[in-house]
């Protein structure tokens, strides 16, 4: 445990459960999806999960251009209507945070603390990428495409605009898209308004938002969020492993009605149709599994068609719950490349990539009758 008191010292993992104001600030800024929101196919607006890094800039479509430069032997500026003007695809698109589930580390790291429910499903209207790559004329020995928010700001000292990379053929892949509009509207400010790039079957961290400039180098890309930042590791100092694309997960909209407090679920007996969504960004949900008691006995979930390839799918399953008592919902997915989701948390130095099955805590009969408080409580 050696590098776990190394960081504690420094002070960015918590021993205590209870959440510091430093947690606080991130929270109150950025928000997850209410897990009922499972219910719908594509993720109302309002609901879709936000994580904004530094300040929304301010930006507006008159004075905003792009610039794609770099190893090119043809440098483009193009303004938001240039961009509306190419050939546009709408693409239904899961996303997720890759710090979903960080909360629930122990110790848990600094940051954003998520309990499980950062992600979303969105329609995404805007124009592929790689066609303005090839116009651009990209030249050979080209290795990475480097996207520029305008979002700036310091994150361990660095002073930085927020910046990703991918590889040149990732960048180049057909389903990349510089999106300008979700769910038939106009990107908000919170979402990138007025241009971001989405990237199909990667964590969020990769869709930068306030997209300014796309270049190319010919050496690999070493800025802060993509060498320090993201990486899977478990002891101080070591390089780690990149994060990249979703693991795969379920989720539920938790039955019944929930105890204000603690959200624990109480439902009438009887037989619950129980639904929920599940993606994966390593490959398609095959399989959804459903348990009422911990993990401990697995049943097949009913699976229904996607709205895209990138897109969650969902799932039902009819619990026979005609037995009062108290019951741990679960649910875990499976992909055609055969990851499975695993039933416990895997720690991390950052928190990120934990897809340990969701647990729902559920009391089939009627609730305790509490004492109802006195007047002025």
């Amino acid at each position: 445990m050696k590098e776990v008191t190394a960081q504690r010292t420094a002070g960015t993992l918590i021993s205590s459960p209870d959440i510091t104001p430093e947690e606080l600030q991130l929270a109150v800024r950025n928000h997850s999806m209410p897990l009922e929101a499972l219910r719908y196919d594509i993720t109302p607006l309002g609901l879709h999960y936000l994580l904004i890094h530094f300040d929304i800039p301010p930006v507006s479509a008159s004075d905003f251009s792009l610039t794609i430069g770099g190893h090119v032997s043809k440098p483009l500026v193009l303004s938001l209507d240039d961009i509306k003007a190419r050939a546009a695809t709408t693409l239904a698109v899961t996303l997720e945070c890759a710090g979903n589930g960080r909360a629930r580390l122990s110790p848990r790291p600094m940051s954003q603390p998520w309990l499980g429910e950062a992600v979303g499903n969105a329609e995404w209207t805007g124009t592929p990428l790689a066609p303005l790559l090839e116009e651009a004329g990209v030249r050979s020995g080209a290795v990475d495409v480097v996207f520029t928010g305008l979002d700036r700001g310091i994150q361990r000292g660095v002073d930085q605009w927020y910046e990703r990379s991918l590889s040149l053929a990732d960048a180049s892949r057909p389903e990349v898209l510089l999106a300008y509009a979700i769910n038939g509207a106009p990107l908000p400010p919170q979402h990138g308004y007025p241009l971001r790039v989405i990237v199909p079957g990667w964590y969020g961290m990769t869709h930068v938002k306030w997209l300014r400039s796309i270049t190319v180098t010919d050496t690999a890309f070493d800025g802060y969020q993509q060498v320090t930042a993201y990486h899977y590791r478990t002891v101080q100092g070591e390089a780690g492993e990149p994060v990249t694309r979703m693991n795969p997960r379920a989720l539920m909209v938790p039955p019944g009605v929930p105890e204000f407090m603690s959200r624990t679920r109480f439902v009438e007996k009887g037989v619950h149709s129980v639904q929920g969504r599940a993606w994966s960004g390593k490959g398609s949900i095959v399989k959804v599994e459903f348990s009422d008691d911990g993990g401990k006995l697995w049943s097949a979930a009913a699976l229904e068609a996607s709205a895209s390839p990138y897109s969650w799918r969902r799932w039902t399953f009819d619990w026979d719950a005609t037995k009062d008592g108290e019951y741990e919902l679960c649910a875990r997915a499976t992909d055609d490349a055969g990851n499975v989701q695993p039933s416990d948390t895997k720690w991390n130095l950052e928190g990120v990539e934990n897809n340990a099955v969701q647990r729902v805590a559920v009391v089939v009969g009627a609730p305790n009758q509490q004492q109802a408080p006195a007047d002025g409580d």
